[in-house]
């Protein structure tokens, strides 16, 4: 049991992980002993990701694939990219997503509905597809969805966003009920407002932060490097008996302050 967190010689896929959470769930998973993909849908942000993790961690320990995640045929080349350079996927970390809206549902076009909803729920299973086979072959694999608290909550100006989310939540949970007797984890991490440039407009303006945190017991919102933690523990040994569940990482944003 002195090696619950250790991942070396597993091979880690990290959609949407040029910045932001992916990349720091990248960077832990090598500092962990993983070989980690990197990809985002610019090709120069993941090469310049994948060098950093490589000149801290040794050559070869990255590989950076672009990949736009509405595309199965580039995420078909991602996964077989995975497999040239690492042999195997074990690891696989769903965490590109996208909203392209701010408001009411009722404001909200069918153009960009349905690209929340491919972006963030369709992708997933397009990858969760490509990958799984080999995992319930070798009956060991770990799929980590980074959802959102969203989805457990209402907004009235990401709405579609959080329905997004909310399906993400039942992937997990019905995929881990078909992968479960082959050994094969499916789990999401429901982090809380993050600081990253995805959520820039929530946390930019220090009035909206103040109106965001005053609710939260930790008064603050959470780091990128606070999130990784939770995705090393899922894709690790330390998490073998997990499955179907949300993690919250959110500074208790969910729980709020009471009286």
């Amino acid at each position: 049991m002195s090696n619950l967190f250790d991942l070396t010689g597993k091979s880690v896929i990290i959609t949407g992980s040029s910045r932001g959470i992916g990349k720091a769930i990248a960077e832990a998973m090598a500092t962990q002993g993983a070989n980690v993909v990197i990809s985002s849908r610019k090709q120069d942000a993941c090469d310049e990701t994948a060098a950093a993790i490589n000149a801290e961690h040794g050559e070869g320990t990255a590989i950076a694939v672009a990949a736009n995640i509405s595309s199965k045929d580039d995420l078909q080349n991602l996964v077989d990219e995975t497999r040239r350079a690492f042999g195997k996927v074990d690891v696989l970390v769903c965490n590109a997503a996208s909203n392209p809206y701010y408001g009411p549902m009722g404001g909200i076009s069918d153009e960009q509905f349905e690209k929340i909803l491919m972006n963030n729920v369709v992708s997933n299973h397009w990858l969760i597809q490509m990958c799984a086979p080999e995992m319930l072959e070798r009956e060991e694999g770990s799929i980590i969805i980074v959802s959102s608290i969203g989805g457990l909550t209402s907004s009235t100006t990401i709405g579609a966003y959080n329905v997004s989310k909310a399906a993400d939540f039942q992937l997990a949970r019905n995929l881990a009920a078909e992968f479960g007797p082959k050994g094969v984890r499916v789990n999401c991490i429901a982090p809380g407002l993050i600081k990253t440039d995805f959520a820039r407009a929530l946390w930019e303006n220090p009035d909206t932060l103040k109106m965001v945190t005053r609710g939260t017991p930790m008064r603050r919102i959470g780091e990128p490097e606070e999130i990784a933690g939770a995705a090393v523990y899922l894709a690790a040994p330390a998490s073998t008996f997990m499955t179907g569940q949300a993690m919250i990482v959110d500074g208790g944003s969910t729980i709020g302050v009471g009286l």
